[in-house]
C-alpha cells in the first residue's frame, strides 16, 4: 500500500476539496459509497507500532466503528468478510518521523471483541492480514526498534472493499487533519457523514430539477 507517500506529502483533504468547481454542483461522492452498507477499519499496514504510544492505531479503529456503529448507515465488518468499503486510519503524533516497533502481532490482529454502541453491541474478532498489506519479511520476524516516517497527523483513507486489492488504487475519499480520529467524536467520520449526506442532497436536487424538466408541456 503507497499511502506513506500520500502522507508524507502533507494532504490536507476536507469536505471542500472535493469542491463544487461550477455552479451545477456535481455529486462529489462516486456510487460505490452511496451504495455500500459494510465498511472494515483496518490500520495502515506501513505505520509500525509507536513505541510512545503503542495502542494509539488500534484504539483508533476501536473509536471508528464505534462512530460508524451510532451513524447507522455503514455496518462495521471483518476485513476478511468482502466489506463493500475498507477505512484505512493511521494516527498522527506531530511527527513525520517516530520510533517504532517492528514485528511482533500485527496491528490488524484482533481477539474477540464484544463492543456496546447506540445501535446495540458488535462482535467480532479479527486474525491475519488486512487486504493489501504486504507479506512479512521472514528475515524481520523479530521485534525490535524501528523508524516510521509517514504522516504527522491523523489520516482517513476510504477504498472500494470490492475490488481485488482496494488499497492498491487511490482512495474514493481522504481525510487528513490534526485530531481527526480523536477518541470518542472522532472528527474523521463526522466529515465523511457530511459528505455523503450533501451528495444525496445534490442528487435529489438534481432528480427534483429533472423530473420538472420532463413535466414541462
Amino acid at each position: 500500500m503507497r499511502l506513506a507517500s500520500l502522507l508524507g506529502a502533507g494532504l490536507l483533504i476536507s469536505a471542500t476539496a472535493f469542491s463544487f468547481a461550477n455552479e451545477k454542483k456535481k455529486p462529489i461522492l462516486p456510487a460505490t459509497i452511496l451504495n455500500a452498507r459494510t465498511v472494515s477499519v483496518i490500520v495502515d499496514p506501513d505505520a509500525g507500532v509507536s513505541s510512545d504510544a503503542p495502542l494509539a492505531n488500534k484504539t483508533a479503529v476501536e473509536d471508528v466503528e464505534r462512530a460508524f456503529s451510532n451513524w447507522g448507515r455503514f455496518k462495521p465488518v471483518l476485513s476478511g468478510m468482502a466489506p463493500d468499503l475498507v477505512v484505512v486510519i493511521r494516527r498522527g503524533n506531530g511527527k513525520m518521523v517516530q520510533p517504532t516497533v517492528h514485528g511482533g502481532t500485527s496491528p490488524n490482529d484482533r481477539p474477540v471483541v464484544i463492543q456496546p454502541n447506540d445501535k446495540g453491541i458488535r462482535i467480532g474478532g479479527q486474525k491475519g492480514r488486512p487486504p493489501g498489506d504486504p507479506q512479512d519479511d521472514p528475515q524481520a520476524s523479530g521485534t525490535g526498534p524501528g523508524v516510521g516516517i509517514g504522516g504527522s497527523e491523523d489520516s482517513f483513507f476510504v477504498f472500494d472493499g470490492t475490488a481485488t486489492d482496494p488499497t492498491s488504487s487511490a482512495p474514493m475519499w481522504r481525510y487528513v487533519g490534526k485530531n481527526a480520529l480523536h477518541s470518542h467524536d472522532v472528527p474523521a467520520v463526522g466529515e465523511f457523514r457530511k459528505i455523503v449526506e450533501e451528495t444525496e442532497k445534490q442528487l435529489q436536487k438534481q432528480q427534483g430539477q429533472k423530473q420538472q424538466q420532463q413535466n414541462k408541456p
